[in-house]
Formats: structure tokens, C-alpha cells, sequence
């Protein structure tokens, strides 16, 4: 059956494979990675042997040509990216549009991301959470849109590298040292580490640490939360 699978892998713990990805991976045809030599490595854990196809975001439309014209001939494909769920900050969503547009059906099979792990030990989010994924590595433009998310009152999930989570900190921090953050680095892994506290507290931490490394999700809490609390009071 022509089918195109979305498949969500783990972050870094390999027991968080559902048996639904699990059961896919193995009664596909192809499967398709963002690395796939990533995706071997899950594979050989899971003992699963199939013909692999690169499709990561420097040949996603290449790679999605591929994937259409094996479904043509009735093979069925699942995709999965690095770690986490496909199309969140990861190359996907070109796939999905390509694959759909030729008139194949594209089945979402759920998975871990770091952003849906993060929430879940947040504490708190109001009622809208923005999800803004990586921010500029350019200082100007990283700063002009965090501030507009900051002053937006809504709670915000942001991705971030080793390499600039001090920098990041650090402008959160300048905009509102007070704001309540969590920053999760390496979830799910063997050096998982959730730190929470104000701006200014977690920016003085980071910025004194000899070393960082692994991969970050920050949560900014939003100023919404105490409207809705004292509206919930005033009626």
C-alpha cells in the first residue's frame, strides 16, 4: 500500500520508541532519514534491516522526488528524523507538502519531541504556549523577536545550540530578569538537566559554567496567567 509515514523517533532515550514506530519500521518498504546514519543505529537496536533513503534539508525536494516515485510503484516509506518528531525545527514539512500534492496519503504515527517533554515539567503556561523553534543567530534579530514574544504574555518554547544558550539567556535576562524560566538541556539523555528560576538566576548559572554542552529547550513563562486568575476571581 502506497503509504508516506511520519515517524517520531526519540530525543536521546532509546526506551522512548513507541511500539506503534516500532511495528511501522518494520513493515515498511523504505525508510527515509534526515541522517541515515543516525537512523541505522536506531534500526540496529531495533533489529530492524531496511533499504534506507537520505532525505535531509539540503536535498528534502531530491529526496522527496525519490520517496513519490517509489510510492508510484506501491511501496510504502516511513520518514524519520535525527531525534523527535519530524517537521519541528527538523526537515519534514517540504516532504509531507510534496508527497500529499501527488495524491499519496501521509500517516502521522506520534513520537517524542523535545518541546512536548520540556511542557510537561514546565509547571506553568497560561492558556497559549508559542512555540518559536531556533532564533536568529544574528544578536539584532534575536533580540527584536524575543522582545516581541516576551511582551506578547504568552508562555514561549525556544530551541537553542550550546554555543549561544549564554547568549540567549542573557538577552531574556536583559529583557526581563524576573520572567520565570526552565531550560532543559539533553532531555530524556543520560546528562538530562531541567534548571528553573528567574532570568537573572539562570543566566548568572550558565554564564559561570566552565563548559556547556548538549542541546537546549527553553521555556519562558507568560505574564497571562495572573489576568486569567484574577478574572476567574472577579466572576
Amino acid at each position: 500500500m502506497s503509504v508516506l509515514y511520519i515517524v517520531g523517533t526519540p530525543i536521546g532515550n532509546l526506551g522512548d520508541i513507541t511500539l506503534r514506530a516500532v511495528e511501522t519500521f518494520k513493515n515498511v518498504d523504505f525508510i527515509a532519514a534526515e541522517d541515515t546514519r543516525h537512523t541505522l543505529q536506531l534500526l540496529n537496536h531495533l533489529e530492524i534491516k531496511k533499504p534506507l533513503i537520505s532525505c535531509r534539508a539540503q536535498n528534502e525536494r531530491a529526496g522527496a522526488a525519490k520517496i513519490v516515485e517509489l510510492l508510484k510503484q506501491g511501496h510504502s516509506v516511513a520518514y524519520a528524523s535525527d531525534a523527535g518528531t519530524p517537521g519541528i525545527s527538523d526537515p519534514g514539512a517540504v516532504l509531507v507538502d510534496v508527497v500529499r500534492d501527488a495524491g499519496f496519503q501521509v500517516v502521522p504515527i506520534p513520537g517524542a519531541s523535545a518541546f512536548a517533554t520540556l511542557i510537561s515539567v514546565a509547571g506553568s503556561g497560561g492558556k497559549t504556549l508559542i512555540f518559536e523553534g531556533f532564533l536568529s543567530p544574528k544578536p539584532g534579530r534575536r533580540r527584536s523577536r524575543l522582545k516581541e514574544l516576551m511582551q506578547s504574555g504568552d508562555a514561549v518554547i525556544i530551541y537553542e545550540s550550546p554555543f549561544r544558550i549564554t547568549k540567549l539567556l542573557s538577552d531574556i535576562a536583559d529583557i526581563d530578569s524576573t520572567r520565570r524560566i526552565v531550560v532543559g538541556r539533553e532531555l530524556t539523555k543520560l546528562h538530562e538537566e531541567i534548571t528553573s528560576g528567574s532570568a537573572g538566576e539562570l543566566r548568572d548559572d550558565y554564564v559561570n559554567r566552565p563548559s556547556i554542552k548538549g542541546e537546549f529547550a527553553v521555556f519562558i513563562s507568560g505574564t497571562k496567567k495572573i489576568q486569567l486568575s484574577e478574572e476567574s476571581a472577579d466572576n
